[in-house]
């Protein structure tokens, strides 16, 4: 069987794929990856990748789509938007998308389509084709809600495919916890490719305070720094150690206090068993990362979608959801500290561990041609 598999050009989108892209193709099937900017970086996994988005600018796309609807803009902004800033940037996006994913779909001929909700000119391609497709979430949003809100901005790209209106995909996989949020399809545990880097020795292991790691989202733009000017100005009256992951040059050429460090790229999921606890930006990776690895997070609110999966984790009690502004030595001492903060993220990370892994979704997905 040949599977298309098709992601935005964007780290954090593909690499959630990758798990069962390579459980299709240790079965013996051919998978292609069809991406683009940053997203090549998927090759490293070692899957076949085509690029169908050359010249690829998310923040061009974003500022294009924004400057023309302003107060959508300042809802995405405040990370209010929904589902409605998602439609407008995706929109315009798979817009341009969809050509050169039919293109390549009408040359290689899939059997199956997988994309994700953010994609769906995968989905406009297997129409055209008369192939399945399956939708597999990426995000902490109802993948229906999603496609529904992207697909209302492509109307031309339909007509000019021949598609009258998107059918309904053959099939769909919910990879989030049901106590954080339902989604719609086949249950699979979350998992991602992790980009590379190396993990530290003095990472594998707890060390002698409690651990807490701290990143920063891989897009620039507004929020981008996430968290970490604030964790630092505090973490001298707190009883932890803090991991600095990525910071920025700013960030990294300041005299630091003697509990925090910093790393490059490393392997995020890892590090999260000998750590304590993950503050970050609130991006869906990272909030998954933490729940699959049973550790306490602080989500700082944003753009995008980032207050919404801030909010999840706080509803849940698997963390706090805060602004940098109340990030305070007080606040950090309760995230490592709080019983009821681990004990609702273990119980995230059991119910993520007891959902199928990707390889026992390969016969269903078999079963759809």
């Amino acid at each position: 069987m040949r599977v298309l598999v098709v992601s935005a050009p964007l780290v954090g989108h593909v690499f959630p794929l990758v798990p069962l892209a390579l459980a299709l193709r240790e079965a013996g099937h051919e998978v292609l990856v069809a991406t683009g900017g940053e997203g090549m970086a998927v090759a490293g996994s070692g899957l076949p990748v085509r690029d169908v988005a050359p010249g690829f600018d998310f923040g061009r796309i974003a500022r294009g789509v924004l400057l023309r609807h302003p107060l959508v803009a300042r809802a995405e902004l405040a990370g209010t938007a929904g589902t409605r800033g998602a439609g407008l940037l995706f929109g315009a996006l798979n817009d341009r998308l969809t050509d050169p994913v039919v293109a390549l779909a009408t040359a290689w001929r899939p059997d199956l389509v997988l994309h994700e909700p953010f994609a769906v000119a995968g989905a406009v391609a297997a129409a055209r084709l008369g192939v399945p497709a399956v939708r597999q979430e990426n995000a902490l949003f109802d993948g229906r809600e999603l496609v529904r809100a992207t697909t209302a901005r492509l109307t031309g790209a339909l007509r000019r495919h021949g598609v009258a209106a998107l059918p309904p995909p053959a099939a769909a996989i919910a990879v989030a916890p049901p106590s954080v949020l339902a989604q719609d399809g086949w249950p699979m545990r979350y998992g991602a490719y992790l980009g590379g880097g190396e993990l530290p020795d003095w990472l594998r292991e707890p060390g002698e305070r409690p651990r807490v790691l701290v990143s920063r989202s891989t897009l620039t733009g507004p929020g981008g720094g996430g968290p970490m000017g604030a964790v630092v100005a505090a973490a001298a009256r707190v009883d932890a150690e803090f991991v600095l992951v990525r910071p920025d040059r700013r960030l990294a050429g300041r005299a630091l206090p003697p509990n925090v460090r910093t790393v490059g790229w490393i392997p995020l999921p890892a590090a999260l068993p000998a750590s304590a606890a993950l503050v970050h930006h609130g991006g869906a990776g990272s909030v998954y990362h933490a729940l699959a690895a049973g550790v306490p997070q602080l989500a700082t609110p944003g753009p995008g979608d980032r207050r919404h999966n801030a909010d999840l984790v706080a509803r849940r009690g698997a963390g706090l959801a805060l602004a940098p502004k109340e990030i305070t030595a007080e606040a950090l001492t309760r995230l490592v500290d709080d019983p009821a903060l681990r004990r609702a993220a273990r119980e995230v990370g059991d119910e993520i561990a007891a959902m199928p892994d990707p390889a026992t979704l390969v016969g269903r997905l078999e079963a759809l041609r």
